[in-house]
């Protein structure tokens, strides 16, 4: 039995779901997630918890249970609290501004770069400190967004110039002064 896949899904209160046709809809107070349900899982609900189960024990099966099961709790999840992605900007004369639902950014180019947020993500960008905040209820949508803006102007390993997440480490490189001192 998979692991990830016997855990039960706890759904929070204000979140309603239903389960028709082989699609799986979450709505809640942050939006609304729809995941289409794998053949051969079958999804319950019972007293707020929702379980994945296989229908029988094939190897493919196997492999897609814990998957449809962290899928199904990241729906819930998101349209009760939501997710969220924090990039940094690094380099002299780099910024963003939020103009509508288009981000502004200057990256060096000879040119202004202007990123469009899609629909059902939130963006904000804080200019002083430089950081952008990417959120919404799908956490794959959120995700893909942050990496399309970050691969933008990717951080570099010389002088850390670019766009990355909060969390992430660039790894530096030393320059050519550095290497030919012996």
């Amino acid at each position: 039995m998979s692991r990830v896949g016997k855990q039960p899904v706890p759904i929070p209160d204000g979140v309603k779901i239903s389960l028709d046709e082989g699609v799986f809809v979450a709505e809640g107070p942050k939006g609304r997630v729809e995941e289409v349900l794998l053949a051969g899982l079958v999804v319950k609900e019972d007293d707020g918890v929702l379980t994945v189960s296989r229908s029988a024990e094939t190897r493919e099966l196997r492999a897609k249970h814990g998957l449809m099961r962290a899928l199904l709790a990241n729906a819930v999840n998101g349209v009760a609290e939501g997710f969220s992605k924090v990039l940094e900007i690094h380099g002299v004369g780099y910024r963003a501004q939020l103009r509508g639902q288009e981000i502004h950014l200057s990256l060096g180019y000879s040119h202004p770069v202007v990123f469009p947020v899609p629909q059902g993500i939130e963006a904000q960008v804080d200019e002083k400190a430089g950081k952008i905040t990417v959120s919404g209820a799908n956490r794959q949508q959120v995700g893909q967004v942050a990496a399309d803006i970050r691969s933008l102007r990717k951080p570099e390993p010389y002088k850390g110039k670019g766009i990355r997440y909060t969390d992430e480490i660039v790894r530096r490189k030393v320059g050519k002064a550095g290497a030919g001192a012996k």
